[in-house]
């Protein structure tokens, strides 16, 4: 049998990403600008729920959204009839942004102007996770229809995610969902986590969400 070695690539990936994420965080603060990665599986509620929180903070702060999907532009056309600034940033197959993508996308999107940037992730509880983006925070939206158990399923998600939106409470008498038993799971992966129920399609929960996030955006930028 032949000599060969083992490459452990994965780690030194990973490890040039945080750096630059680091760097890319560092530059944020400077320019007082708080960029927001929102995460969830596809159709739990990001864009819905995007749109609502713009409604509320749109009066109050510039606001951009960086689009995120493997292929169109449907998300960003929705975005952008908010008043907000919107741009799609298509991964070519990729499930996932890292830090140099989101430092990409925030060019595009001319943040010169903008007090909150928003980055709405590709679809997937998996991939997102892995990779630092370089935000200030990072939420993730849950759906009552995916079930109480996701945080069990995929706990790297809910450990690095400072808030967790509980989206689509306004079907919980139509699922086996059980809030606190859900809850319980979410905290026993990340006792720091924020946890707020809400309901996108109605407004109800919204905001606590948007209040959430207007004070880390005035944290951020004193």
């Amino acid at each position: 049998m032949g000599d060969f070695r083992v490459l452990e690539v994965k780690q030194s990936v990973f490890a040039d990403n945080d750096r630059r994420a680091a760097q890319l965080r560092q530059s944020l603060r400077e320019r007082k600008l708080f960029l927001l990665n929102l995460m969830s599986s596809p159709g739990a509620g990001k864009t819905t729920t995007l749109t609502r929180t713009i409604e509320l903070l749109r009066d109050e702060l510039r606001i951009g959204v960086m689009e995120a999907d493997i292929d169109s532009d449907v998300d960003a056309e929705r975005i952008s009839k908010t008043g907000a600034r919107a741009i799609q940033l298509h991964t070519g197959g990729m499930c996932h942004l890292d830090a140099d993508m989101t430092a990409q996308g925030l060019e595009g999107l001319e943040t010169g102007e903008l007090d909150l940037a928003i980055l709405e992730n590709v679809g997937n509880l998996v991939c997102p996770a892995e990779f630092d983006t370089g935000a200030s925070k990072n939420a993730m939206i849950l759906s009552v229809p995916e079930g109480d158990d996701k945080p069990l399923k995929y706990p790297l998600m809910f450990s690095l995610c400072d808030v967790v939106l509980i989206n689509k409470i306004d079907v919980l008498p139509y699922f086996d969902f059980d809030m606190e038993k859900c809850r319980k799971n979410i905290l026993m992966r990340n006792p720091n986590a924020k946890i707020i129920p809400i309901c996108a399609r109605t407004g109800e929960g919204v905001d606590e969400w948007a209040e959430w996030l207007r004070e880390q955006v005035k944290k951020w930028r004193e």
